[in-house]
C-alpha cells in the first residue's frame, strides 16, 4: 500500500497556487469538528454532550446498588452500553467525514494539535476529548494513503489562526474567545477558523510543490554516494522552505 506523505512544516510557508481546488486546509475545533478552507463547516456529532444527562443518571443509579448484587450488574451493563453507543456514534461520524474529505481532496493540510495540553484547559477537557482529534488525523492519514494522497502536517509553532492570509501580518496574541479579528496592519477582516484553514491550505500547496521540485531535481554524484535509503526517505517527507519575514 502506498504511504501518505506527512510533511512537517516549520516557519512561514510561501504562497504557491493557493487557488488549487484539489487541496484543502482543515482547521479542527471544539464548537465545530472542522472548518475547511472552502468555508464549509463540519459540525460533527456531540453524542457525549447529548447523552451526558443519561450517563450521569445511570452512574448515580449504579453507585446506589448493593455491591455484588444482580441489580448492580445490570446497572453496570446499562452504563457500559451507553458509553459504547457514544463511541460508535463518534467513530461512525469520523469515518464518514474522513472518507468524504480524502475522496474530494488529494492533498490536505492540517495542524499538529497538542491535545494532551489542550485537555488541561479546565472549561473544555470533556468537549476536546469527545471530538477525537487524534482519531480524525489518524483516519485521514491512512485513508489518504489508500488513495495515494498527501497529508501535510503543520508544525505546532505555525500560527495559522493568528496570521493574516492576505498580507502575512502575525498577531502577537489571539485569545480563544475571539472568533473574528481584523488585520491591524491593513484592515482585512478574518474569521478565525476560516483564516486558519486557508493558511493551512497555502502551507500544504507550497509544501507539495517544494517536494515535487526536490523529486524532479537530478541528484548529484555525492548524494548518490550517501546511500539510497537516505535519499529515498527525503522523497516524500521534508520541510517547506521558509519565506523571509
Amino acid at each position: 500500500m502506498r504511504q501518505a506523505a506527512i510533511v512537517g512544516v516549520t516557519g512561514r510557508a510561501r504562497c504557491v497556487g493557493v487557488d488549487n481546488p484539489r487541496c484543502v486546509g482543515v482547521d479542527l475545533g471544539v464548537k465545530a469538528l472542522a472548518t475547511l478552507s472552502t468555508g464549509e463547516v463540519i459540525r460533527g456529532p456531540k453524542a457525549h454532550m447529548a447523552l451526558l444527562g443519561r450517563v450521569r443518571r445511570t452512574s448515580r443509579r449504579l453507585s446506589r446498588k448493593v455491591k455484588g448484587s444482580n441489580n448492580r450488574r445490570k446497572a453496570r451493563v446499562k452504563l457500559a452500553r451507553l458509553y459504547a453507543r457514544i463511541a460508535v456514534i463518534r467513530a461512525d461520524a469520523l469515518r464518514k467525514h474522513t472518507t468524504d474529505l480524502t475522496r474530494r481532496f488529494p492533498t490536505l493540510g492540517i495542524e499538529d494539535l497538542n491535545v494532551r495540553g489542550m485537555v488541561k484547559n479546565r472549561p473544555l477537557p470533556r468537549s476536546i476529548a469527545a471530538r477525537g482529534f487524534f482519531a480524525f488525523r489518524r483516519q485521514l492519514a491512512y485513508r489518504a494513503a489508500m488513495r495515494g494522497g498527501w497529508i501535510v502536517v503543520a508544525d505546532r509553532s505555525y500560527a495559522s489562526p493568528k496570521t493574516c492570509l492576505v498580507w502575512g501580518h502575525r498577531l502577537d496574541d489571539l485569545p480563544l474567545a475571539v472568533r473574528a479579528w481584523t488585520c491591524p496592519a491593513y484592515g482585512t477582516p478574518h474569521d478565525r477558523n476560516v483564516n486558519a484553514a486557508r493558511n493551512l491550505k497555502t502551507m500544504a500547496v507550497s509544501s507539495t510543490v517544494s517536494a515535487g521540485e526536490r523529486e524532479a531535481r537530478p541528484s548529484s554524484q555525492d548524494e548518490d554516494e550517501t546511500g539510497l535509503d537516505e535519499a529515498g526517505s527525503q522523497q516524500r517527507i521534508g520541510s517547506a522552505p521558509s519565506r523571509p519575514a
